[in-house]
């Protein structure tokens, strides 16, 4: 870094190839989540120690925070294939069986929105992860009879956005349980110095802070925030994103200094103006925004009630003072509002 900028390094032809993913792909690349990743090192190390397959592991949290990049990295780690699912494409036991007695062993297998499995399934899995065997019935009718297939050693990754919708006995049997959390603005300008790096863009120190301000404390979003800024750049500008160039993209995208858009606000909003604030019920939000109940309750409400611009309560969401500041509404005594 120089003069306030933050340039691209020399890449050797190993690193050029980095440049077609933003992905880290080993532990000490991962920034952010110290704790977990710290926890995750010990579990690694005394597995290839012991010459024996991981726990079988589980990620929760919100979008965007690094649960498929953890699991590719717990691969990598290991020094094993990596096999990817998402828990919506195991449409019947034959497609879990399929997988399953082909992955190898101590290879991960990950299953993403794990919360979504079917029934069964998930019934299948249980004695895969726990025996490392599966029943699978031959035949039909009268004649038809369960066959006992061993398979190798593995380690499952399950993620999820939504924990409480995880069936207790398959929650049950992953050793290894994180929680990832929303991100410091400290690691997610360490995070953009990387990318920046990666894909050898230029841009001042103050510009970094700001898109850093902006991206919610998520890497995805905050590494999205960054190729448009470079898009502004190349085209307002010389290339260079300056403090400048987020201001007046960020008022393009119709992003405020919270990172919250349009849609974030409209939230607000509604509540504030045609529910008085609230309670409001997050299937009525959902209705008066427009957007499925899984988006607002899975994309949207996480940061808002971080950020600490929206409670919720047994009787629904409410808009909290903060959210009234930021909006720049006044609220009087009796929650009504003053224009």
């Amino acid at each position: 870094m120089k003069d306030g900028r933050i340039t691209a390094g020399t890449f050797s032809p190993e690193q050029d190839r980095e440049e077609y993913t933003l992905r880290p792909r080993k532990l000490n690349e991962f920034l952010g989540q110290k704790r977990l990743k710290d926890n995750l090192a010990v579990f690694i190390q005394a597995a290839r120690q012991r010459q024996e397959s991981l726990d079988h592991v589980f990620f929760s949290g919100p979008p965007g925070l690094g649960k498929t990049t953890l699991a590719g990295i717990i691969a990598n780690e290991l020094g094993v294939q990596f096999r990817a699912t998402s828990a919506p494409a195991l449409e019947r036991a034959g497609d879990l069986a399929a997988i399953l007695t082909t992955i190898g062993e101590k290879n991960v297998f990950f299953i993403d929105e794990i919360h979504r499995l079917r029934p069964v399934i998930e019934e299948m899995l249980y004695n895969a992860m726990e025996d490392f065997e599966i029943d699978v019935v031959m035949g039909q009718g009268p004649g038809a009879r369960s066959i006992k297939i061993p398979l190798p050693p593995f380690t499952l990754v399950g993620a999820t956005t939504k924990t409480g919708l995880v069936s207790g006995p398959l929650y049950s049997r992953f050793g290894i349980t994180s929680r990832l959390d929303f991100y410091t603005e400290e690691d997610i300008q360490s995070i953009i110095h990387r990318s920046a790096g990666i894909l050898s863009i230029r841009l001042e120190e103050k510009a970094c802070t700001m898109i850093a301000s902006r991206s919610r404390g998520t890497p995805r979003v905050a590494n999205r925030m960054l190729r448009r800024m470079r898009d502004f750049a190349q085209v307002w500008a010389d290339g260079l994103i300056t403090s400048e160039i987020v201001e007046r993209g960020m008022g393009s995208l119709d992003i405020d200094s919270l990172g919250l858009d349009k849609l974030d606000r409209d939230i607000l909003k509604t509540v504030i103006q045609n529910y008085k604030g609230g309670p409001v019920g997050s299937e009525t939000l959902a209705i008066s925004i427009g957007e499925a109940v899984d988006t607002l309750e899975d994309v949207y409400e996480p940061y808002l009630i971080q950020r600490g611009l929206i409670q919720r309560t047994p009787r629904g969401r409410t808009a909290t003072h903060l959210a009234y500041k930021h909006l720049e509404f006044k609220q009087s005594e009796d929650e009504q509002l003053l224009f």
